[in-house]
């Protein structure tokens, strides 16, 4: 026996020289592990032989152990979005090492993304640079070839921010167990992943605040925030736990066939893309998705001259001029510059 894996944990190489058993565990690919045993072969026989540690690895290995690693550490959503990009990336350079992938060949494969947008190549570079940064971390490769590669010049405009009366109206023609999920995300101007991972021991009716988890910190640890629920919410909450299943513990949930097995399964939502599409139009206004309504928050706790720590608390923000993006509202300090001008300038 000389490489074999075992469901849950991974590849493992048993090496048997002169009656004595040399084994390790466990590998993510087997490829890794076959490299791992010819390096602890050459260890056996030649014990005074100097053993270099390769720096290099097949570019698919390197894509499949980056994506456990997202699995483990970040959201679903951002997840399913790196699965796909990974998808691209294989097709491009499947039977490559990743030394064989030059400065040259990303250049290209960016330029090429560019023809869909500038934003869709940025973000293609900006993941493959933490494709191959996570590859330099780990000793496994040497170089990252996206270095020096500059990202596309974007074209920035103001995000739309639906108004209050387009809100209101897109939740009035929502069925009552949407209404309920909108009015959630409004009123904790949550993430739709946080609100989707939301489970009743995280909703404290004595405080009046529900707990909100996010992966988007740095080292991607699932950290907590208190929001303090609006008299809406509390209602619209306690309404739904009254009458909850007992054997449910997410405050959202639905019924779906898994693609995986075939079999009707219960759980959380990962993902409802399709839902803000179908409510704009049947509402009659401008198209915009769930995160638009943090924005939305965001500018209303503004205009009320609400600081802004607090606005970066409740939004979960670690940075604050990340906050400041999600403030589109044209301060007082502005007005009265530009009343000035407009009495200078007659």
């Amino acid at each position: 026996m000389s490489t074999y894996f075992k469901k849950g944990k991974g590849w493992r190489y048993e090496i048997i020289l002169k009656g004595i058993r040399y084994t390790k565990a466990w590998f993510k690919t087997k490829r890794v592990a076959k490299e791992a045993e010819a390096i602890r072969r050459e260890e056996i026989k030649n014990p005074k032989l100097k053993i270099i540690t390769p720096t290099d690895m097949a570019f698919l290995d390197l894509v499949n152990l980056r994506l456990d690693h997202v699995n483990a550490y970040n959201s679903a959503s951002y997840y399913s979005s790196y699965k796909s990009m990974a998808r691209r990336w294989a097709e491009e350079w499947l039977d490559l090492n990743c030394s064989d992938i030059t400065v040259d060949i990303i250049q290209s494969f960016i330029l090429e993304r560019a023809k869909v947008s500038a934003y869709t190549a940025n973000y293609d570079l900006r993941s493959l640079r933490s494709l191959f940064n996570f590859g330099i971390k780990r000793a496994w490769i040497k170089n990252d070839p996206t270095r020096g590669i500059s990202f596309m010049p974007l074209e920035k405009k103001i995000k739309y921010i639906p108004s209050k009366e387009d809100v209101l109206k897109v939740i009035m023609v929502a069925d009552p167990e949407t209404q309920d999920y909108l009015l959630t995300i409004k009123d904790t101007m949550g993430r739709i992943s946080e609100i989707n991972r939301l489970v009743w021991d995280d909703v404290n009716f004595k405080d009046r605040y529900v707990v909100l988890y996010t992966r988007k910190k740095s080292g991607g640890h699932l950290t907590p925030r208190k929001v303090p629920m609006t008299n809406k919410l509390y209602d619209v909450l306690l309404r739904r736990y009254e009458k909850r299943d007992s054997s449910k513990s997410w405050v959202f949930w639905h019924t779906y066939w898994s693609s995986k097995t075939g079999e009707k399964k219960e759980g959380p939502f990962r993902e409802r893309k399709k839902i803000m599409k179908a409510l704009c139009k049947k509402a009659g206004v401008k198209y915009f998705r769930f995160h638009a309504l943090r924005h939305f928050g965001a500018s209303t706790l503004d205009n009320a001259k609400v600081h802004i720590g607090s606005i970066q608390k409740i939004l979960g923000h670690e940075n604050r001029r990340t906050t400041e993006i999600y403030l589109h509202t044209s301060g007082d300090a502005e007005r009265k510059a530009m009343s000035i001008y407009e009495k200078e300038c007659g």
